[in-house]
């Protein structure tokens, strides 16, 4: 039987990082939903997959229009896995902070 392992972090991303585009409107279909993937890499591998948990910590959204925010942990591995960033519509985002915690073996 192994012990767990436990990792954590907080992660801010927003428009100064490269390819941020959630803080401009679409320019054709307004329904197509925009994503930002971050790529986050554990500072020690699992010996099998984590789980994975995802908490929203901060955000700066433009005030204009109705603000819509999702926040999603996908392609999960023992070294790491992608923060999924999304928003739809006129939602301008500027910046987000989550805070990511991963429970193993």
């Amino acid at each position: 039987m192994q012990p767990w392992k436990i990792l954590s972090a907080t992660v801010h991303v927003g428009s100064l990082v490269e390819n941020w585009n959630l803080a401009t409107s679409p320019a054709g279909n307004i329904e197509e939903c925009r994503v930002f993937r971050y790529t986050v890499c554990f500072s020690s591998p699992f010996d099998a997959l984590p789980v994975v948990h995802l908490g929203l910590t901060g955000f700066d959204l433009d005030q204009r229009d109705s603000n819509r925010l999702n926040l999603t942990a996908t392609e999960i591995t023992n070294t790491g896995f992608v923060a999924e960033i999304s928003t739809w519509r006129e939602t301008r985002v500027y910046s987000v902070t989550f805070s990511w915690l991963a429970v193993g073996a």
